[in-house]
């Protein structure tokens, strides 16, 4: 008898063998910016990262599928306020490794391997602490991190972060499945990368042909599917749950309003657990705010960096922007002189 989940897992196989070529080297972001990408081995796997500007670190943790493309609205405005921002492509994703999921014993794609991650790149850099901010399967790291590592994170920002779990959509859902290996290799047609990339905004049609583009160029990359599968196997996207009450660090927690894959509910569950954090959310914006949303997000971003915490009743807010106001009863995060290495 033929499952529905053979079904399903033989037609997205089958429809992986339609797949759109890559855009050129050349194209590949941050071509275009003011910055260049470099690599960096930590931790045994090589990284592509920007590392650039000037004052306190800022380290940038994109989300599940993303790159540094993600934060290509944001990294000129933080540098421009007199910070040093380090944005990397993670294991599994953008143009750095892919290894295998397991190596040595060792599970690869488990949320405690990504953390030690952003801690092995704080030492390559010598860095004794950062404010990470994270998106989405970022913020699940960038906490990950607050809460076996506190000592060094000076801040968090997470935006529409995981951790109280995600709704995946559908063919992410199936891939989950045990035995259905087959159906990662369905995501590298650019077709499915368009359909989930669109799925992250409130407002689909801001998507350009551009951010297609740029989201497939890695998914098109070797050991792709095999890095999906070990991130869809191995990481855990409700972790979070119940543990928040002991991060230290200050933090920003930013959600769109009309975020499909976590919804603001879990935003708000998130936030309310924290000691010291604000919740904003960003009417009419999807899972991807700072993609959708740039100026707000870099305004509240550079706000938290320069002013603290905003000013809202118990440490917690549920309010759109436009009715915040910012104090500095939190410490800022002052724009030192560490330079980077470029």
């Amino acid at each position: 008898m033929i499952t529905l989940r053979a079904v399903l897992c033989l037609a997205l196989a089958s429809a992986a063998a339609c797949r759109a070529p890559q855009i050129p080297v050349e194209r590949r972001y941050p071509a275009g910016s003011p910055f260049r990408a470099q690599y960096r081995v930590v931790d045994g796997t090589r990284l592509r990262m920007i590392d650039t500007g000037s004052g306190a670190p800022v380290v940038f943790i994109h989300g599940f599928g993303a790159s540094l493309y993600g934060w290509r609205h944001t990294l000129s405005p933080v540098v421009a306020a007199g910070y040093r921002v380090i944005a990397f492509d993670n294991r599994g994703f953008g143009f750095s490794d892919k290894p295998a999921p397991q190596s040595g014993g060792e599970k690869l794609y488990t949320n405690a391997a990504y953390a030690r991650l952003v801690v092995a790149l704080l030492d390559s850099l010598n860095l004794p602490s950062a404010v990470l901010v994270g998106h989405s399967m970022g913020g699940a790291i960038a906490a990950e991190v607050a809460l076996a590592y506190p000592a060094r994170v000076r801040g968090l920002v997470l935006i529409d972060a995981a951790g109280f779990g995600v709704r995946w959509p559908g063919v992410l859902s199936v891939g989950r499945w045990p035995g259905a290996g087959g159906v990662a290799a369905a995501l590298r047609g650019r077709w499915m990368t368009e359909r989930v990339l669109r799925s992250t905004y409130g407002d689909p049609s801001k998507v350009t042909e551009e951010d297609v583009d740029q989201y497939y160029a890695p998914v098109a990359e070797p050991g792709y599917s095999r890095a999906l599968r070990g991130v869809l196997r191995q990481f855990r996207f409700d972790t979070l749950i119940g543990r928040l009450g002991t991060v230290a660090a200050p933090t920003l927690v930013v959600w769109g309003a009309a975020d499909r894959w976590i919804p603001v509910r879990d935003g708000s569950r998130l936030a309310t657990e924290l000691p010291r954090g604000a919740f904003i959310v960003l009417p009419r914006v999807g899972h991807a705010a700072a993609e959708e949303d740039p100026d707000e997000v870099n305004r509240l971003l550079i706000a938290f960096l320069k002013e603290g915490l905003p000013r809202v009743p118990e440490n917690l807010a549920w309010s759109t922007p436009s009715s915040q106001r910012w104090y500095s009863s939190s410490p800022p995060i002052p724009p030192t002189r560490q330079r980077s290495a470029n």
